[in-house]
């Protein structure tokens, strides 16, 4: 049944300077929602582009969000948690507790009270290397995975603390989001898209480097992810609000694992250039914690009613080399 969240609707992003927040942003005010309230930490320099034209009530920062939420007089219609610490070679823990949990559940707890439906950003780094599947069916499957890295630890364990929550909002859906990319990443450096790197790569030597397999059973570049477009991932956040089904935590891929090498030579293609690829060693910081295989199984969101095709790769990488990298700009 599709919900009244008409474009008078008041609407929270959290994370919202950053790379899917900001383009959420972008795409509510495509559909008329400027009645939006972003909450960021917004003294970074390199992210202010990412928010440049976008129409909004109000930013907040981060630390301050609740207390100010108390204090004025907004109502908020909905929330879009994206905010969190997402860097997964970020091994201060107490981090990844402060902002993936402990916000994360103030942010929950105030859904809850307000009577306010979320949606909130979980992570496929949740299912670790894979060993329990890509399922998103069995809810307590998240008691026995195991994350490679601590931010993938502390999304599941904010996903573990909503399964055994009693009151909750009155709808609710957490996305485990698989290898987003797209535009508005410049911000990233390091945990930026393969395809952001290689463009770059391409653009200064003419060739991309791609780590070689470590691993028994895959070759050099034929390590698999479920790569999916920011465009689509908006899209489906945007339905989720629309059409608010079965609470529950969804994927967000597209349902199909696709190689780096595919994906190079899409970002090759995208700029009219036949492939030059170089392997190189994997950084032995992130050796043993690296997933070589993921698969979004979307036949939950799909047995929910979401029907929209998703972008290929091909489609999605020509799209953002195309029409954001090589122009350098923001969506």
């Amino acid at each position: 049944m599709t919900k009244n969240i008409n474009t008078s609707a008041t609407i929270i992003v959290t994370g919202a300077a950053g790379f899917i927040g900001s383009c959420l942003v972008s795409f509510l005010n495509e559909k008329g929602y400027e009645n939006l309230i972003l909450v960021d930490e917004f003294g970074r320099e390199d992210r202010e582009l990412n928010l440049l034209h976008k129409k909004f009530i109000v930013q907040v920062e981060r630390e301050n969000f609740f207390e100010w939420y108390q204090k004025e007089n907004y109502k908020a219609d909905f929330v879009f948690h994206l905010g969190a610490r997402t860097d997964t070679t970020e091994f201060n823990y107490a981090i990844h507790q402060h902002l993936n949990i402990d916000y994360s559940e103030k942010i929950w707890k105030l859904c809850t009270e307000n009577n306010i439906p979320l949606v909130y950003a979980s992570s496929a780094a949740t299912y670790g290397d894979g060993a329990f599947g890509y399922s998103d069916e069995d809810d307590c499957l998240a008691e026995k995975l195991q994350p490679l890295n601590p931010y993938g630890v502390s999304k599941n364990e904010f996903d573990k603390w909503v399964f055994k929550q009693t009151t909750n909002p009155p709808f609710w859906a957490g996305l485990k989001f698989f290898n987003v990319y797209g535009p508005n990443e410049y911000h990233k450096a390091r945990m930026a898209s393969v395809i952001f790197h290689s463009f770059n790569q391409i653009k200064q030597n003419g060739k991309v480097k791609l780590f070689k397999s470590h691993k028994e059973g895959f070759k050099d570049g034929e390590q698999l992810r479920d790569f999916v477009y920011v465009k689509d991932v908006v899209s489906v956040c945007n339905w989720l609000m629309q059409n608010q089904p079965a609470s529950a935590i969804y994927n967000l891929g597209t349902g199909s694992a696709r190689s780096f090498n595919d994906l190079v030579k899409s970002t090759f293609a995208g700029l009219g250039l036949a492939p030059n690829i170089e392997f190189i060693n994997m950084p032995l910081d992130i050796r043993d914690k690296y997933q070589y295989f993921t698969e979004a199984s979307m036949a939950k969101l799909k047995a929910a009613g979401y029907t929209d095709d998703f972008y290929s790769l091909e489609k999605g990488v020509e799209d953002y080399v195309k029409n954001y990298l090589s122009t350098h700009l923001f969506y």
